[in-house]
């Protein structure tokens, strides 16, 4: 009826030229069946070829975990997998035991394996065919929190569960979806398989940065239970329905009640204020409702899927662009829909006791999802959100937006505990045993925030680059400049032939190590930029070779420290000219120790 229309508005709106979304596919489904699913815009925008709920496959990005757990699940209820045993117990290698703790299933199901965030080798663009066994044998990434201790969302967990399943079920992890999943579900139009097999390639979506500008390349993905499913919105029902009913549908049971119920229900948080997370599934609370479900992302597609098991409800939406918005047409989407069939007033807030003020938690965090022990660090300092203390006593934070892209106001209610000054959500404040300040938002089962140490603190570490590299670079310039001048009006300086070398080699330090820092920065961002399926080890070689700079400029500090050891003993130097020299000093170290912290000089060139 009409609020059918209502949805239907809703989601066409996203789907249009002012954002620029090619297509969208939508499905509903309440008390067991199907209440509602359509296609919007097109799978290809240049054939204008329409998005058909039936049949369109859509990529679900990391939705495809929902699957891998359920694999899990299934073992687990065949007595062939133990959440809680060491994963070294099923695999033909071994994860390390960094904190001496194993890393279990139960940590991998709730992102608590202590992994660090790697994306080399996770895409396969460059040979076209995954292979999940190597890749999750040499793409291990680092542990940097303890296992079962803190959320820390990670794609290689995933990847690693799912070639688990492989293992012990003797079958390749896709065609054990397909055979325990897939089929018994009648999922016709869903595969694993990358790129799409020949018979549903004509069903497959395009997908697009923006609708405009042309249709992009199939993702591969070599960790592909992370996120590598396509599927069409009515075989996204189906799996929505069977969750809702006890892992049933029709005839067909793919989990029994009682492992569906475990599933769902075994919720770990890292603090009962804040929202946790089941065996997989997200959990959420919005409008006095219990959520729980999963987001997908690719490059080009977008997904979402909640389940609200209390309304026997599940909604699924997935795009085929990014588009032109800066939050995902999903997200609000879904808040439309929940705002317009479940309303909901939210209540005076209790009398807590006074926690946190503003200034209390005001500051610079980083996320548990980050990069530690790799290259990839850089990308960590270069991303930490700010919390800003407001005169009224509210809070902002610039990672969290409104729709207009400016961020949201959150006023203290108690308790550590602040509300989005205009709607519901909440964020949770914690002060952990080891002094560190930490965040918890709506997120807070996959990742936390933490106050950073002034060492890791962008606001005054890129400051103190910026500046050393300015240093550098006016005395790198002003050489040149310095010799034409000295020679255009004859003028001899006394140095030493020594002073005169060392003068030289403080240059080429200098050049190295620029070249050094510069090649490795851009070498990674403008691959990141362009596609993270480009991390591979294919750009090994070339870092490699600017690394051979790097090792230059560690012999050409040594270099810079005797020139200026020599300036500050010469009769023939000033004073503005030996305290230039331990400026060019203190600043070719400040860039060593960046390059240092940045991990820049391991060899191993995990990232």
């Amino acid at each position: 009826g009409a609020g059918h229309r209502g949805l239907s508005r809703w989601a066409c709106a996203a789907a249009d030229r002012n954002l620029d979304i090619a297509g969208a596919t939508i499905a509903v489904v309440k008390d067991g069946k199907l209440l509602f699913a359509k296609g919007y815009g097109f799978a290809d925008a240049a054939d204008r070829k329409p998005v058909s709920v039936e049949t369109t496959m859509f990529r679900t990005g990391s939705v495809t975990k929902l699957f891998t757990w359920t694999s899990v699940m299934q073992l687990v209820e065949q007595g062939k997998l133990d959440l809680d045993a060491d994963v070294n117990t099923y695999l033909d290698f071994k994860i390390p035991h960094t904190f001496n703790k194993p890393v279990t299933l139960r940590n991998l199901l709730t992102h608590r394996g202590g992994f660090q965030e790697a994306l080399k080798n996770l895409g396969a663009q460059d040979t076209g065919k995954v292979d999940l066994g190597k890749y999750v044998r040499e793409n291990i990434p680092d542990q940097i929190f303890a296992p079962g201790t803190t959320p820390s969302y990670s794609n290689y967990g995933a990847s690693l569960a799912g070639y688990i399943v492989e293992r012990v079920s003797g079958t390749p992890f896709d065609k054990y979806v397909e055979d325990n999943i897939f089929k018994p579900l009648g999922m016709t139009h869903s595969t694993l398989r990358a790129p799409v097999p020949k018979d549903m390639a004509a069903d497959m979506s395009k997908g697009y940065a923006l609708a405009s500008g042309g249709a992009k390349d199939f993702e591969i993905v070599n960790g592909y239970p992370a996120g590598s499913m396509s599927a069409s919105a009515i075989d996204m029902s189906q799996f929505m329905l069977a969750e809702l009913n006890g892992g049933a549908l029709g005839e067909q049971q793919i989990l029994k009640p009682e492992t569906l119920a475990l599933m769902h229900n075994t919720v770990t948080a890292y603090d009962p204020r804040q929202n946790g997370i089941a065996l997989g599934f997200y959990e959420e609370t919005r409008n006095g409702l219990r959520i729980i479900g999963h987001g997908g992302d690719t490059v080009y597609f977008h997904s979402d899927l909640h389940l609200i098991p209390s309304e026997h409800l599940g909604f699924f939406v997935s795009y085929n662009s990014a588009g032109r918005g800066d939050t995902p047409a999903r997200s609000p989407l879904w808040g439309k829909f929940i705002d317009r069939y479940y309303p909901y007033e939210v209540p005076k807030p209790a009398d807590l006791k006074k926690g946190f003020e503003a200034k209390d938690v005001a500051g610079t965090y980083m996320s548990s999802r980050r990069a530690d022990t790799s290259l990839l660090r850089l990308l960590t300092e270069l991303s930490q959100p700010s919390v800003t203390a407001n005169a009224d006593g509210s809070i902002s934070v610039d990672a969290f937006t409104d729709l207009a892209a400016k961020p949201r106001n959150w006023v203290p209610i108690g308790d550590g505990v602040f509300r989005d000054k205009f709607g519901q959500a909440r964020l949770v404040f914690v002060m952990g045993e080891d002094g560190v300040m930490r965040l918890l938002a709506g997120s807070a089962g996959i990742q936390i925030l933490e106050r950073v140490p002034d060492r890791r603190n962008a606001g005054y570490v890129l400051p103190v680059v910026g500046a050393a590299i300015g240093i550098l670079l006016f005395n790198l310039l002003g050489f040149p400049v310095a010799v034409f001048v000295r020679r255009h009006y004859s003028v001899d300086q006394g140095w030493s032939g020594v002073e005169n070398l060392l003068r030289l080699g403080t240059m080429a330090s200098i050049i190295a190590l620029f070249v050094f820092i510069g090649g490795m920065m851009a070498t990674l961002l403008t691959t990141v930029i362009s596609s993270p399926w480009a991390l591979t080890s294919g750009i090994d070689p070339m870092l490699h070779r600017f690394q051979q700079f790097g090792f230059a400029s560690l012999g050409g500090l040594l270099i810079v420290a005797a020139n200026t050891v020599v300036a500050w003993r010469s009769d023939v130097r000033g004073g503005l000219g030996q305290f230039k020299e331990l400026l060019v000093l203190l600043s070719f170290a400040a860039l060593i120790w960046f390059a240092w912290t940045m991990n820049m000089f391991d060899t191993s060139l995990k990232f």
